[in-house]
């Protein structure tokens, strides 16, 4: 039972995180939309803070995961996965509930850079880029680290452009971008 209110409260406190940001949304809301009592919110979390980094560390393995599977789905070889990252955001950027990257959302929210869930929303976005790495480094460039840098702004500049126009085109664009990009580092 305890497992269940938990899986609630985590889940419900994702959806609205994501739709209506993490300031917004107070425990009360929470707890009305998960149908969770206070008492077992404070048995599962100290804090409203708690919560939110409980959610951010779940979203993330469950985002890095997607990413990697959308990437291994097209079946490409090496040289051409780093930027099947691009397409795969492409159809995130499609979806009706995109609302931007929640940890950017989360980064942006909470300013302070010492903060838990400031923490967690930095550490997503290394992870990110260490993913990246790999794809570059297995895809023969000698400078992989740098030009992971460099994709990772191009996908945090495509997400909150994405937002902002409302389109898919944002990916495209960062796409065609990052081809130039490796395309110079092979010159």
């Amino acid at each position: 039972m305890a497992t269940q209110a938990r899986a609630r409260l985590l889940s419900t406190a994702e959806d609205l995180f994501y739709a209506e940001g993490v300031r917004a949304v107070g425990v009360d809301r929470i707890l009305s939309v998960s149908g969770v009592g206070r008492a077992s919110f404070y048995r599962h979390f100290a804090s409203k803070d708690d919560l939110v980094v409980a959610v951010l560390q779940g979203r993330d393995t469950r985002w890095r995961e997607w990413l990697r599977d959308s990437v291994d789905a097209r079946d490409l070889p090496p040289g051409e996965r780093p930027l099947a990252v691009f397409d795969a955001l492409a159809e995130r950027f499609a979806r009706r509930d995109f609302r931007g990257c929640a940890f950017v959302n989360t980064m942006v929210e909470a300013a302070d850079r010492d903060s838990a869930a400031h923490r967690v929303a930095a550490a997503h976005k290394a992870a990110v880029t260490d993913y990246l790495d790999q794809l570059l480094a297995d895809a023969g460039y000698r400078d992989h680290a740098s030009l992971a840098h460099h994709l990772v702004l191009l996908i945090d500049g495509a997400i909150v452009t994405a937002v902002r126009e409302g389109t898919t085109e944002p990916a495209r664009r960062a796409r065609r971008i990052a081809a130039a990009l490796l395309a110079a580092e092979h010159d």
